[in-house]
């Protein structure tokens, strides 16, 4: 039987997983109606202060999916992201456009790590 770790839980859902190696995060979002560029800077704090609970970090991240809520600001988006992932350790990674929510979201992303 595998062994579950579950991380901030609540009500509906846990902010992490930790199952077979593998840590599994929520989807993460930043404050409601700020810029893209505040809340993408938001989010990737918190995934930081996640992989760090489950005992890993942004180097083990092997897949990240990236929801925006305008594919206009995905260059705004993108410029954290690439500022933030470790050269050499880039995730798989799937972007796409989506109503998020609320309307005052702009990004939420969800990653899978390895410990």
């Amino acid at each position: 039987m595998t062994d579950i770790k579950r991380l901030e839980t609540g009500p509906r859902m846990s902010h992490a997983v930790i199952a077979n190696g593998f840590v599994f995060l929520a989807g993460q979002v930043g404050e409601p109606g700020t810029s893209v560029t505040d809340q993408t800077t938001t989010i990737l704090g918190q995934i930081d202060a996640l992989l760090a609970k489950a005992g890993t970090d942004k180097t083990r991240i092997v897949s990240a999916q990236i929801w925006m809520a305008d594919m206009a600001k995905f260059a705004e988006m993108n410029a954290v992201w690439d500022a933030w992932v470790p050269q050499g350790h880039t995730p798989a990674r799937a972007t796409g456009e989506s109503a998020l929510a609320t309307p005052d979201y702009a990004v939420e992303i969800i990653v899978t790590a390895v410990l």
